[in-house]
C-alpha cells in the first residue's frame, strides 16, 4: 500500500466528525482491508441495555470506508447487508475487521466482521462499494479538522 495513502486515511478517521464522536480508532489499514475499534459507551446502548445496532453498524461502516478507499480512488457504498449475531455490552472493546473479496474497476465487495474482547461475533456484513474515478479529495494536503 502507497504510504501516502496510508497517512492521508490515518490523518483524516482522526478529524473525522463522526468517527470521533462515536470514539472510532483505525488500528490497521491495507490495501483493500482496515481494522476500527470502538468502546461503546453508556449512552451508546439502546432501550434493552445492548449497544444500539446504529452504534455497531457506524464501527462497522468506517471499517468499511477506509478499506474500500484504500487504493487511493473514491469509492462509496452502494448496498451493505448486515446480520446481528450477539449483542454487544457498554465498555466492552468492539473490533471491526473489513476485507476485500472481490475488486473491479467499477465496484468492490467487502466481508465485515464485528467481534468483541472475547473473540464473539457481534454482527456481518457483506457490503458493494462503488469505486469512482477521482482520487481521494484528501490526497493533496491535510485533511480539514471537522470536530
Amino acid at each position: 500500500m502507497d504510504q501516502a495513502i496510508r497517512s492521508s486515511m490515518t490523518r483524516s478517521v482522526k478529524v473525522e466528525g463522526y468517527a470521533v464522536k462515536l470514539g472510532l480508532e483505525l488500528i490497521e489499514v491495507s490495501d483493500g482491508h482496515a481494522v476500527v475499534e470502538m468502546v461503546p459507551l453508556d449512552d451508546d446502548v439502546n432501550l434493552f441495555g445492548m449497544v444500539h445496532g446504529g452504534a455497531i453498524f457506524s464501527l462497522m461502516d468506517e471499517a468499511f470506508q477506509v478499506s474500500c478507499n484504500s487504493h487511493g480512488r473514491m469509492a462509496v457504498a452502494l448496498n451493505v447487508n448486515v446480520v446481528f449475531h450477539n449483542p454487544a455490552r457498554a465498555g466492552c472493546r468492539l473490533r471491526a475487521v473489513s476485507r476485500e473479496i472481490s475488486l473491479s474497476k467499477k465496484t468492490a465487495t467487502y466481508q465485515i466482521r464485528v467481534m468483541d474482547r472475547d473473540k464473539t461475533l457481534i454482527a456481518s456484513a457483506l457490503a458493494l462499494a462503488y469505486r469512482k474515478r477521482e482520487k481521494l479529495p484528501f490526497m493533496d494536503g491535510e485533511p480539514e479538522p471537522t470536530v
